[in-house]
């Protein structure tokens, strides 16, 4: 009977990774972003808007990530809270459904964008702080890989849905699939595109019932007289304390610097695509298809490698590759390739960027997956939630670096091109960072 409640708890928890990507795939990256950039009609400019917002949005996460994580702790519920921001992930992505062609307002948009991205990393916060509780340390880099490939699998569903179903093109109005928008949307009002914002609420309200179904706190405690002050007195000892615990210092430095930049590539991806190559919804769309599968695939092994290898080695390996397609990426014009001029209406542009990504998401899932992993093993144990507090302070923190230097750079040279290289530094300091963080953290000494 252990064994089988066990069981249902893992794949409750794997049910957050499912219900909670197509805020990444589908808002972020593949369909919500490129039509902000069609509706603005000026991939620079869309570019730069996209860059202020989302670090509005990390500056939020980073005040309220280490505190709320340092409380759940003292008071042993998360799911409450989990409650809390899946509320705000389903009201910030249901209200982009007003973001009309025809009565646009950027400033709205941009609030509820932020109020439901909010809501999807400050409850993977409190989701991945239970990764220790579902086995065996052995186990832990196997379990994070499986539930990083579910979430994939899930973000693939719903991306597909969105293109075959409802994302219509805004030259011919119809899916890639050659047919109007499902359910009478208009495609005049772009309403099959712009149901991706109650498609991604819906989506997540549905698949969360076996999370909050099955997962269960390890043990539950009567909060506390005074849990915030004992909160607050715990997190500060533990931040101040953090040059005595070299490699968790190291650690969260490195992992600040790479999952920012990844995170740079995930959120301009589109718009990139659509600017500098002239893609469509639909392009970007099938973009994502293939880098996502390639998430898939190689966050399940990845999470092998993980369980072989340890997180380490392989971190340090994606990045190296992450790095090298950053560079490739600047390279890539529809004019000219890797400094090679392409004949006029050539798909070799396409082709390469397709591959590109396909490598982006095979590389990202596994950095991704193995960087949940590494904290497990860094944070103190007991303190889960304050670590992965300090795991999302770390990458939100100065997560406005990535995409305010990639506004900043695009504004000032008024290239895509040349806007996205500050990812390229980022990823090389995160890795010499990489090289002080011990396997097993300070535990270790």
């Amino acid at each position: 009977m252990a064994t089988l409640s066990l069981r249902k708890r893992i794949w409750g928890w794997f049910f957050f990774d499912w219900a909670s990507q197509p805020y990444n795939t589908l808002l972020i990256t593949f369909i919500f972003g490129p039509y902000v950039k069609e509706l603005l009609d000026d991939g620079a400019g869309a570019q730069a808007a996209w860059g202020y917002g989302i670090t509005v949005a990390g500056l939020a996460i980073a005040v309220l990530a280490p505190v709320l994580g340092a409380l759940a702790d003292i008071s042993g519920n998360r799911i409450r809270w989990i409650w809390l921001f899946s509320a705000m992930y389903v009201i910030g992505a249901g209200m982009l459904w007003f973001a009309a062609p025809d009565d646009f307002n950027l400033l709205f948009t941009l609030m509820f964008f932020a109020i439901g991205l909010v809501g999807m990393e400050m409850a993977t916060i409190f989701t991945n702080s239970m990764l220790p509780d579902l086995g065996p340390r052995e186990d832990i880099g196997k379990l994070s890989g499986n539930g990083w490939a579910f979430g994939y699998v899930g973000g693939l569903l719903a991306l597909v849905i969105m293109l075959t179903l409802f994302a219509d093109s805004a030259d011919t109005g119809r899916t890639i699939l050659g047919i109007e928008p499902i359910l009478g949307f208009d495609p005049v009002q772009r309403e099959g595109t712009r149901f991706v914002g109650p498609l991604t609420a819906l989506w997540y309200a549905l698949f969360m019932v076996p999370f909050f179904l099955f997962v269960r706190e390890p043990r539950r405690m009567a909060r506390p007289t005074g849990a915030f002050g004992k909160a607050m007195r715990q997190l500060g000892s533990t931040i101040r304390n953090l040059p005595r615990t070299p490699s968790l210092f190291a650690y969260l430095g490195s992992s600040m610097l790479y999952r920012d930049a990844l995170n740079g590539m995930y959120a301009f991806g589109g718009i990139y695509a659509a600017g500098v190559l002239g893609w469509g919804v639909v392009d970007t769309g099938m973009f994502g298809i293939i880098a996502i599968i390639a998430g898939a695939i190689f966050a399940w092994i990845g999470g092998r490698a993980d369980a072989i290898f340890g997180p380490k080695p392989v971190i340090t390996t994606c990045i190296i590759v992450l790095t090298f397609v950053a560079i490739a990426i600047t390279l890539v014009s529809r004019e000219t390739l890797f400094g090679i001029v392409v004949a006029e209406g050539s798909r070799l542009p396409d082709i390469t960027f397709l591959t590109l990504g396909a490598i982006i998401g095979a590389a990202g899932g596994v950095i991704q997956s193995a960087s949940r992993t590494m904290m497990v093993r860094q944070a103190r144990p007991g303190h889960m939630a304050e670590g992965f507090g300090l795991f999302a302070l770390a990458g939100k923190a100065t997560s406005f670096i990535a995409p305010a230097s990639v506004a900043v750079a695009t504004q000032l040279t008024g290239s895509q091109q040349l806007g996205v290289t500050p990812l390229i530094a980022l990823f090389l300091l995160g890795l010499f960072l990489l090289f002080y963080v011990k396997s097993d953290g300070d535990r270790a000494a």
